[in-house]
């Protein structure tokens, strides 16, 4: 696989995303999760997974300048694609961390909340939130509904309409993620975290995970044809397509 590094521990595995500097989501990257998270969710052998980053960068969301090139059944399809992945991992019933190695925001959250834990880089720039409002992207019910179900939903609530991206303080502070430790031990805290519910019987753990999330997963739109529909209809809205070339050739100047 060209965009994720799987790395095979005893009882569990490190799932880490590797496409170029901060793993930006296109379709070949959601693709390649799916197959991943598959096939660990039915090895044996595979009691737990820890998805993590690189150095700096969990993952910077989606890959706006690949997706401003995709024609129409193509962003169909990708974020199609996109909303299956985030029910696949959201139903995920073996343990699952997340080690965010630093920034995160919007698909990087979206990855990152399907997950039991979350330990975040500390650093004064890393952020973390759904701020798809503020960069023009429809939201699902789906996402809104786990947000809430990590901080509440007056809070959720205000953080999604305002595109609110949130701190390492912040985060942690409003529960969505458990905490901030140094950047070089982040991946060493989740496999702390992992190697402890290894020591748990692992039917019990999983039934007892079960439970825990029927609240959530009785709320998910396991279809979501229309939300995905919507955020793909208005990906062509003449002023978010004006916004979003704004965008596209403001980062693409950066990175020359």
């Amino acid at each position: 696989m060209s965009n994720l590094k799987v790395d095979k521990k005893e009882g569990y595995t490190i799932v880490q995303m590797n496409r170029g500097k901060v793993n930006a989501i296109n379709r070949e990257m959601v693709r390649e999760l799916q197959q991943t998270f598959e096939s660990l969710a039915e090895d044996d052998s595979v009691l737990g997974v820890i998805l993590t980053g690189q150095p700096h960068y969990f993952s910077a969301g989606l890959d706006l300048i690949e997706l401003y090139q995709y024609n129409k059944e193509e962003i169909s399809e990708f974020f199609s694609a996109f909303g299956s992945l985030y029910l696949q991992l959201v139903q995920f019933k073996k343990p699952f961390i997340s080690a965010i190695t630093g920034h995160s925001p919007a698909g990087g959250t979206v990855l990152a909340v399907t997950s039991d834990n979350r330990y975040m880089a500390a650093g004064d720039n890393y952020v973390i939130g759904l701020n798809e409002v503020a960069v023009n992207i429809q939201i699902s019910q789906n996402l809104t509904e786990i947000y809430a179900y990590w901080m509440g939903y007056g809070l959720a609530s205000r953080y999604i309409l305002e595109g609110k991206l949130l701190n390492g303080h912040e985060a942690e502070s409003s529960g969505l993620v458990d905490a901030i430790v140094p950047l070089e031990v982040v991946l060493e805290t989740a496999e702390k975290k992992m190697k402890h519910y290894l020591k748990a019987d692992q039917q019990i753990l999983v039934n007892t995970k079960a439970k825990l999330r029927k609240h959530l997963w009785d709320q998910l739109d396991l279809n979501a044809e229309n939300s995905l529909k919507e955020a793909s209809q208005l990906w062509w809205k003449p002023e978010i397509r004006a916004k979003m070339e704004a965008y596209v050739k403001s980062f693409s100047s950066k990175k020359k």
